[in-house]
């Protein structure tokens, strides 16, 4: 998990949005978050890839049931490893 996963994790989490990845970074950077738009779409497809975000047929992006334990800390960067391995 990197510094930019924990950012848009808690951001969607925080603002309790579901946003496609251009207004994402825009929100972002709004908020002071230094961020790429190449980085936010990279990170957004690989946190969906590993169960965190749900992207729905419009193409926006909202926090899973497991990406919110691991914004409310129920889970460790270990129990996310055995999730992918399990």
């Amino acid at each position: 998990m990197s510094l930019n996963d924990s950012v848009v994790l808690e951001f969607l989490h925080e603002y309790d949005m579901e946003l496609p990845p251009k207004p994402l970074f825009r929100n972002l950077n709004r908020h002071g978050h230094q961020i790429g738009y190449s980085t936010v779409r990279l990170r957004l497809r690989e946190l969906e890839s590993h169960g965190l975000l749900e992207k729905d047929s419009d193409g926006y992006y909202e926090l899973a049931d497991l990406g919110r334990q691991w914004v409310e800390g129920k889970l460790s960067e270990d129990d996310l490893d055995k999730i992918e391995d399990g």
